[in-house]
């Protein structure tokens, strides 16, 4: 996937198979260890995400918004909407082999609500926290620099 210039793209890799990363990204229980937890029924299109990780930051954990599934191909893509504030996050997933484990590929358009640094810090730090949770080790702390 080639992203225009005017998106975020963050990418991650992990020892973990793609499935694992997979089920860590959508799986309510294993994406509450890192980011926040989902309700509802995705085959509906749309699931009630509460983002908890921003605790962690010094900050307060949000009251749930509907989250739209645009696009949900297992084990390798998921686009949503995510509404946040007077905006909406796109954000477009892949997940794919890479070496013995797996790449993340994480792209956001950006809609100029947020600086493009503020978004790229709170990506790196959520990622990092995957990988804290898949591997059992302590929560990086926040560190916006």
């Amino acid at each position: 996937m080639t992203a225009p210039a005017e998106d975020l793209v963050v990418r991650r890799t992990y020892p973990d198979p793609v499935e694992d990363i997979w089920s860590a990204i959508t799986e309510s229980e294993r994406l509450g260890r890192w980011i926040g937890t989902w309700t509802g029924d995705p085959t509906t299109g749309t699931v009630s995400f509460t983002m908890t990780g921003e605790v962690d930051a010094g900050g307060e954990e949000d009251d749930p918004v509907d989250v739209t599934i645009e696009v949900c191909e297992p084990p390798h893509r998921l686009v949503v909407d995510f509404p946040a504030g007077d905006a909406s996050w796109h954000l477009d997933v892949t997940v794919s082999p890479h070496g013995g484990g797996s790449e993340l590929v994480l792209v956001q358009r950006l809609d100029g609500s947020v600086p493009r640094e503020d978004l790229a810090a709170g990506w790196t730090w959520y990622l990092a926290r995957l990988a804290a949770a898949q591997s059992g080790e302590p929560m990086p702390p926040w560190d916006p620099a």
